[in-house]
């Protein structure tokens, strides 16, 4: 096999009013555990080019099983929960300052600060 389990399909909905196929669990070792590319949570859109809209879920797992030796997925990855207001997507940035904002400043200090202690012993 592929090395991954899924649930949806039209008649199996996973999510309410939703009958996409989600993958639920990696097998350790399995094709996909060893690719890496594709996470628990993940929505299988196609199969070798086919769409799995609208499918039942066995005729899903009919596809995964035909798929042969070299098979190409169309997935799109689970949105991660994010901290804020309720509806933010994220952009990829944190709230906040960037770290470098805060690090850059502070190096400068410290470099300063080194710099008069080691001017103030030349001069005693």
């Amino acid at each position: 096999g592929l090395g991954f389990n899924i649930v949806g399909g039209t008649d199996q909905q996973y999510i309410s009013n939703d009958s996409s196929i989600y993958v639920t669990r990696i097998k350790k070792d399995g094709a996909a555990y060893l690719d890496g590319r594709l996470q628990e949570g993940d929505k299988i859109l196609a199969v070798n080019g086919k769409n799995l809209k609208d499918l039942r879920h066995k005729d899903a797992v009919e596809l995964f099983r035909n798929a042969g030796c070299n098979v190409s997925l169309k997935i799109q990855r689970r949105l991660q929960p994010q901290n804020g207001p309720v509806g933010h997507q994220g952009d990829g940035e944190s709230g906040g300052l960037p770290l470098a904002a805060i690090l850059v400043p502070g190096l400068a200090l410290a470099a300063a600060a080194v710099w008069i202690v080691l001017r103030y012993r030349q001069r005693m």
